[in-house]
């Protein structure tokens, strides 16, 4: 596992990262701004603690959301399984852009699990992603494989046995 990720006081394993969101200006007649998740990366101590514009052109605006603590939890163990069994494993990113201000967003939380990201979507929130580096696939596997155990397929007695009140 990279140098970023660390055991936190709760013992559970985490990585800290930043978010880079970019915003585009009026990219047609009908949005006045438009929202993109633009990459994940892993915190470095220079990123510092507070969100920072790294590029503004004008038309283009890329701003850099520092210090996210993502940390895994054996209850989203099969939203981790989902989410690397699904060829390419991401990051999933909630974002919110501001009410009063529809030129600011931000992001709200950095998740691996895919279960979460539906709920979160189910829920009407605003959820991108972005494809997961490959040493962090190697460690989100590893506690994947160390915590998920699936549910043990259940043998369904065939409908010709059930009395016919109980048939479907």
């Amino acid at each position: 596992m990279p140098d970023a990720a660390t055991a936190t006081p709760s013992t559970r394993p985490a990585v800290r990262v930043a978010v880079l969101m970019e915003r585009e200006a009026t990219p047609n007649r009908w949005e006045d701004w438009r929202f993109r998740l633009a990459d994940v990366v892993l915190h470095e101590d220079v990123f510092g603690t507070v969100p920072r514009v790294l590029r503004d052109d004008g038309k283009t605006c890329h701003t850099l959301f520092p210090g996210f603590t993502l940390e895994l939890f054996r209850d989203e163990a099969e939203g981790y399984h989902l989410n690397l069994s699904s060829g390419a494993p991401v990051w999933f990113v909630v974002w919110r852009i501001d009410d009063e201000d529809p030129s600011r967003a931000w992001p709200e939380t950095v998740s691996l699990s895919y279960n979460e990201a539906g709920r979160r979507l189910d829920a009407q929130e605003r959820v991108d992603n972005v494809p997961l580096p490959a040493e962090l696939v190697a460690w989100l596997q590893a506690y994947t494989d160390e915590h998920y155990r699936p549910e043990p397929k259940r043998r369904r007695r065939p409908q010709s046995f059930l009395p016919p009140e109980q048939r479907r």
